[in-house]
């Protein structure tokens, strides 16, 4: 049994890393995330320019190509200075790579991909319903009716990261009052954001501060035939593997941000001295660096877990609700010990810890919960469903 990337996996991570630490340093990043609602071109350039877009994205649609396990490396490297910022990437990857090339028609890739590809055109999530959070299908408010040549959205979702900047949005809604199962007869849309009744709002929020998310309103918004994606009704089903994929990225996210903390908490050690002698000696705070150095190494090698599940077509939900679970509550733990160590430097704006913790919280409530998450894994195990 080999615990080890391949050669290959090695290589780019090893690039990426180069890459990000010549043009993304933390101090710039730092910076990018202060300024609220001003979405960060300068770092989406930077991406356009190395490629990055492209990952996940076949080939044959001018993309980088790479399964999950190689978005994931993407993923961590990039979080590990840029924090939450990362999803300036992650959110227009997962319309391209997971819902257009899981479920778009041949036509609608050849469309879409390419500009997805290149950085040309940007989207954003609108799945949340705001009486819903992670019951995305009890709270279904949003309707789709159907009419001549197309469909008629009307209907408000929240928390769409980037909806304001984006071209696109990736609308989920009901297109069937009356379906048999609660799974059936919910579909998605690809909407333009600019269509006539589209209504986007920036939400003031704790992290993540220069990529904002919206509260949006689909007001009798008419969208074409040829944007629908995947069979009418059925968009659930199709939509389980992006959400796992989801999930996945999510917790490379976290072990990302495990790496930041972990960086700079050392480097602090190192250098900053207190009663005669570094603080690296103190043996409460070398506790916290071994903690620290735990928890990053069992989120690490469940990200691979799950990442090389997906990659193989085997079953993955139940590990990557684990995987999500754990890695978003150690990054969290992990950036509040890193605030500990720095101590009045940690709650500081001019380091990047509080900027870590802000970020990691985030990802114990989204895309799901880790309440919800436990639930899913103690149904996995064949315990009654809990919700």
């Amino acid at each position: 049994m080999n615990f080890e990337l391949e050669q290959e996996y090695v290589m780019f991570q090893d690039s990426v890393r180069a890459w990000v630490d010549k043009e993304c340093p933390k101090e710039w990043c730092r910076e990018l995330e202060r300024r609220e609602h001003v979405y960060p071109d300068e770092l989406w350039s930077k991406l356009n320019e190395a490629g990055f877009n492209g990952v996940g994205i076949d080939e044959k649609y001018g993309g980088m190509g790479g399964d999950i396990l190689i978005q994931a490396i993407f993923m961590r490297e990039f979080a590990r200075n840029v924090a939450g910022l990362c999803w300036i990437w992650g959110v227009t990857s997962f319309s391209g790579s997971k819902a257009i090339g899981y479920y778009g028609s041949e036509e609608q890739k050849q469309r879409f991909l390419p500009k997805m590809a290149t950085g040309e055109l940007r989207t954003a999530m609108a799945f949340t319903e705001p009486s819903g959070g992670t019951d995305l299908l009890g709270a279904m408010r949003t309707s789709a009716k159907k009419v001549d040549d197309g469909w008629i959205i009307q209907g408000e979702k929240v928390w769409s990261t980037t909806a304001n900047t984006a071209d696109y949005l990736l609308v989920i809604a009901q297109t069937d009052k009356n379906p048999k199962k609660r799974s059936e007869g919910v579909s998605v849309f690809f909407v333009p954001k600019d269509s006539e009744g589209v209504t986007v709002v920036p939400l003031p929020k704790l992290g993540m501060r220069a990529l904002c998310s919206c509260r949006i309103t689909f007001d009798e918004v008419f969208v074409p035939n040829e944007l629908l994606l995947g069979e009418e009704g059925q968009v659930w089903k199709e939509t389980t593997n992006t959400l796992n994929n989801e999930r996945i990225m999510n917790a490379a996210s976290c072990v990302g941000m495990l790496d930041g903390v972990l960086e700079d908490a050392l480097e602090y050690m190192k250098i900053r001295k207190a009663f005669g002698k570094t603080i690296g000696e103190f043996q409460a705070l070398q506790h916290y660096i071994a903690d620290i150095s735990m928890w990053r190494k069992q989120a690490e090698l469940m990200l691979y877990n799950s990442a090389w599940l997906q990659s193989q077509g085997l079953p993955c939900a139940v590990e990557a609700a684990m995987t999500k679970t754990v890695a978003s509550e150690y990054a969290c733990k992990a950036a509040d010990k890193g605030i500990s160590i720095l101590g009045g430097m940690g709650y500081s704006a001019e380091t990047d810890m509080q900027r870590y913790w802000r970020d990691a919280r985030l990802m114990q409530i989204g895309p799901v919960s880790n309440e919800m998450a436990r639930n899913m894994i103690a149904e996995g195990l064949g315990l009654p469903r809990s919700f």
